[in-house]
């Protein structure tokens, strides 16, 4: 081949490779922003290939064509030179468009990432996240410690919190705290991301699909305040882009327009957004499998079906698991959980009147974080704290420190390590930070490193907590957390650890020798570690031994090992395990039709739970929680946006946050002329449907809530009548009251029923569900003991018109003594035989398998026949971090001032009075009042003594007045020396 022949040649063979690295390229930068899927990268780089193809074969049709042209003539005087044929100009148009669009897209995406995103839910100053040096030097011999005890430590801690209030004050007074410096900056960020929408509109024009794509993206979810939020072009970007390439992703999308209408993008068609959610489903995406799942169970756009619902369930927690086990030895670290934005205003009816902040919920992380909140407790207060007491050497202290910068939260969930953290107490995860404070506990017992064996031995040390430091530094060498992945060194940890009983540690041996990381694998001898650590009553060990019998078919022992894990605290796991023995007996047409029916509920139930938590890419509620916190318009509005997306896939949380947001009936005045705001209908109306949604899945304070939309008439349809409403408003509140736990439900129905309002006018009835309201909530006292003044009052006088049915003043109510006859029907029904009894259980059981579920009714079944509660927290490890530390500051304070030199009286008393009982609070008021009479009896009797002398020196005064004889000097008044003159003297 002529040398000018296969320089042709090689440089459309490089051409090709080019093309080929630019799509290789460009899919990687897909990859990073996450900003489509798998699918779309397979297409794109599929068809960069052919494309590549289709030019080389052109070009080298080309090059064999010049190839021909340059052969000798025969004369061979002359070799004649023709031009090569030029390339197809179809050939040229594409590879030009195609090669732009690339150049558009990477430039666009380029740009987009030098765009700040939005802040992290919760960040604090990061010198608090670092902690202070371990090491010491010879200067800290001579520098005061600025955690200490003395007073050039507090008062360098002072001078450094004056200065750093000082930069805060400086920084807001500067121009960008004013706004002043910023206008520049924020022209120049609106210019980029005007760029970018240019750029990607561009290049979607010229046939990317990426573009496309993308363009949906940043329509839908603007990455800043500066980009504009247009859901009508997002609509047309995805519907296009599932158009050409099919994506599940976009399909999803638009099957969330179809459903909800959002910003009137388009109409709203349920059987469209079931076709499209279909479609996506079946394309392996994970959202759109929940959501066809929730639509099936829920019976919206389509007919109930549990079968249908379990498939889809099953399948999406299928994916879910399967990413967790894609993880390090012992699975992913699980996502923090969401929070409802209710619960941190003590629910959605306030403190005391809610479910949510009553009985043992009030003891739920996210009620203390609001009630924390409420008090002005910060989570950068609550670090700091900590950090000043770990660096002084408090081994508590330290060890919940390394605790929260592990699991990146304030509040752990209950159940070990393993179970994660609760999202209402974020902080950014530090591993070298907990690592540290974990070795500092642990060199106090083994002073070096494995595999030096060495223990210190002293009573004194903190052996317990070490050995807990121990676990948490076995599992980061055995899954890279902050450090090298290093089995040796997790191995000497737990062994460590193990010596004490530490239930983490005998879990992790456990883990170690059933996958035989760094030992040869012994199934046996794992089982031994994990028998002790289940023991103790932790949750993870009991679902790896629940899955030993599961793998081996023994499903009645793995059945039990499930349920008791999920007792204490598992999450995840059990669940999913729970799901497939149930799913599996709703398919064995050999089991009895309720029994088949309750396992496939029971299994959708476990699903659904599994799929909702396992959210490692796509965490819907993470980013709306995110968005919401970041205080802006358009950060609220992406916030809602996310939250409705979570809802329509069946997240209680999302539909109880969006409802909570969207709620028009919090206002007091907002049925009178003084109404803050005018209600909208549309927001009310979608509300209400998520308050519908959120009820259904167990949540009773959004039960009481549509009683009341139904009470108050928002969100309801123009056409029913108020008589309608109003019954279905009592009978809401009616099945919020048979929970019997909602106080607010029993005292809103007592009120209908004094007055009549939907149900027929009963004075007993409504006095019996306003003595429920007080025995289900004590806080109900005041407008109880009202309500019932009030019920007495009207009955009598219904009485007095001529009116039946009023209460008895004198004697016990009809109800109560209704009450009673039942009472001994059931006492005489004890009496019964235990064949009779049998036979009234099987029939109660059967009853309540026949009657309607709901999601968690599965967790509260198994729960029930078990007969058994969550055991108490182990070591008082999983209480409450913020109320602990309380309790410690209030208990040093008064340690401190036992003996202080302001009263030494009271701290004497308040130091021995400290291990007393406490005195009876009644007792204690009657002395008070007694004191009070015998002082006011006092007074009074004194001031009568002193009023009497008084007037009897009035009446001695006027009679010498009278009598007596003025002389020279004094008058009446006897002269000095006179003995008579002592008679003058007033009495004191």
């Amino acid at each position: 081949m002529d040398p000018q022949n296969k320089h042709y040649a090689r440089k459309a063979t490089w051409l090709a490779f080019g093309l080929v690295a630019l799509a290789a390229s460009i899919s990687s930068a897909q990859d990073s922003l996450g900003l489509n899927s798998a699918l779309d990268t397979t297409y794109v780089s599929l068809k960069s290939w052919r494309c590549c193809i289709e030019y080389h074969d052109a070009l080298q049709t080309a090059v064999d064509a010049t190839s021909t042209s340059f052969q000798p003539s025969p004369s061979g005087s002359t070799s004649t030179l023709t031009e090569p044929p030029p390339v197809p100009p179809s050939v040229q148009h594409d590879f030009d468009q195609t090669a732009e669009a690339a150049r558009a897209y990477k430039q666009a995406m380029s740009t987009l990432t030098s765009i700040k995103i939005h802040p992290p839910q919760h960040t604090f100053d990061p010198a608090l996240a670092s902690g202070n040096g371990n090491s010491k030097s010879i200067f800290s011999s001579f520098l005061p410690n600025l955690q200490g005890q003395g007073p050039i430590g507090s008062m360098v801690r002072i001078v450094l919190k004056l200065h750093n209030s000082l930069n805060r004050v400086a920084s807001v007074f500067s121009q960008e705290g004013l706004g002043l410096g910023s206008k520049k900056k924020d022209e120049e960020m609106r210019g980029k991301a005007i760029k970018v929408i240019d750029l990607l509109e561009h290049s979607a024009e010229l046939g990317n699909t990426d573009a496309l794509f993308t363009l949906g993206q940043v329509s839908l979810f603007p990455p800043t305040h500066h980009f504009p939020l247009e859901p009508s072009l997002a609509y047309h970007s995805f519907s296009e882009h599932a158009s050409r390439t099919g994506n599940a992703t976009s399909q999803s999308y638009l099957a969330f327009f179809h459903a909800t209408g959002y910003k009137d993008a388009v109409l709203v068609n349920q059987g469209k957004a079931q076709l499209y959610t279909t479609f996506a489903a079946n394309g392996g995406d994970k959202g759109a499998q929940m959501a066809l799942g929730y639509r099936y169970w829920s019976g919206i756009g389509t007919s109930e079906s549990c079968e249908r619902a379990l498939s889809w369930y099953g399948s999406a927690a299928e994916q879910a698991m399967a990413r967790f086990m894609s993880g390090p030895p012992g699975g992913r670290s699980l996502p923090q959980t969401a929070t409802r934005l209710s619960d941190l205003a003590g629910g959605i009816y306030g403190p005391g009147a809610s479910v949510a902040s009553t009985g043992l919920h009030s003891q739920r992380p996210a009620i203390k974080a609001g009630v924390a909140r409420a008090a002005g407790e910060t989570w950068e207060d609550v670090l700091e704290y900590y950090l000043f007491n770990a660096d002084r050497g408090e081994i508590d202290f330290a060890y919940r420190l390394g605790k929260i910068f592990y699991q990146g939260s304030i509040y752990a969930s209950p159940g070990g390590i393993a179970s994660g953290s609760e999202g209402v107490g974020a902080i950014p995860r530090n591993f070298k930070s907990a690592r540290r404070y974990f070795l500092l506990i642990a060199r106090q017992v083994w002073p070096h490193d494995p595999p030096n064996s060495m223990t210190v031995k002293d009573e004194h040390k903190p052996v317990g907590y070490a050995a807990a430091s121990a676990a948490y530094l076995g599992r980061m060498y055995l899954r890279g957390e902050g450090v090298k992945v290093d089995y040796a060194m997790a191995k000497a940890w737990y062994e460590r650890g193990a010596e004490h009983g530490e239930r983490e540690c005998h879990n992790g041996l456990g883990i170690i020798y059933r996958d035989g990381l760094g030992v040869k694998a012994d199934m046996k001898q794992a089982l031994i570690h994990f028998n002790i650590a289940a023991g103790q009553e932790l949750a993870e060990a009991q679902v790896n031994i629940g899955k030993y019998h599961y793998n081996r078919g023994e499903m009645a022992l793995a059945t039990t090992y499930f349920e008791t894990a999920i007792r204490n605290g598992s999450p995840f796991e059990a669940y999913y395990y729970l799901g497939e023995i149930h799913s599996a007996q709703a398919s064995n047409s050999g089991l009895a039709q309720h029994v088949a029916s309750s396992s496939c509920a029971m299994a959708v139930s476990f699903y659904k739970l599994v799929a909702e938590r396992g959210i490692w890419d796509d965490d819907l509620l993470r980013d709306a929680e995110i968005a919401w916190m970041s205080g802006t318009d358009q950060g609220k509005e992406v916030a809602m946006l996310k939250w409705w997306m979570a809802a329509e896939r069946g997240y209680e949380i999302a539909q109880n946050n969006l409802a909570y947001v969207l709620d028009q009936d919090k206002s007091v005045l907002r049925l009178t002329r003084f109404s803050p705001f005018t209600p909208s209908n549309d927001f009310a109306r979608l509300a209400l449907t998520q308050w519908v949604r959120a009820a259904a899945q167990r949540n009773i304070d959004a039960l009481v809530k549509v009683a009341d939309y139904y009470y108050h008439g928002l969100g309801v349809s123009v056409e029913e009548t108020e008589q309608s409403r109003l019954e279905k408003a009592a009978r809401y509140y009616q099945s919020a009251s048979d929970t019997q736990t909602s106080a607010l439900a029993m005292w809103n129905l007592g009120w209908m029923y004094e007055n009549g309002v939907g149900v027929p006018q009963d004075f007993h009835l409504a006095k019996r569900h306003y003595d429920l309201a007080l025995e289900t909530n004590s806080e109900a006292y005041l407008p109880v003991v009202l309500s019932l003044a009030k019920l007495y009052i009207r009955s009598a006088w219904h009485t007095l018109m001529g009116g039946k049915g009023g209460l008895s003043l004198w004697g016990p109510d009809d109800d109560e003594i209704v009450k009673q006859t039942q009472g001994q029907q059931i006492d005489d029904g004890k009496q019964s035989t235990g064949t009779e009894e049998g036979a009234q259980n099987e029939d109660r059981y059967l009853e309540e398998e026949d009657g309607p579920w709901y999601f968690g009714k599965a967790k509260e079944e198994f729960r029930r026949r078990s007969g058994q509660t969550v055991s108490a927290r182990r070591r008082g490890e999983e209480e409450d971090p913020i109320q602990w530390a309380r309790e410690r500051r209030e208990a040093e304070r008064e340690r401190e001032g036992d003996f202080g030199p302001e009263d030494y009286l009271e701290a004497t008393l308040r130091g021995g009075n400290r291990e007393d009982g406490e005195i009876d609070e009644f007792g204690e008021t009657i002395v008070l009042v007694l004191l009070c009479l015998v002082i006011s009896i006092l007074l009074y009797i004194r001031t009568r003594i002193v009023e009497r002398m008084r007037r009897d020196q009035r009446e001695q005064g006027q009679a010498g007045d009278q009598q007596g004889r003025p002389n020279g000097n004094g008058g009446v008044f006897p002269p000095p020396g006179d003995p008579a003159r002592a008679d003058w003297a007033i009495l004191r």
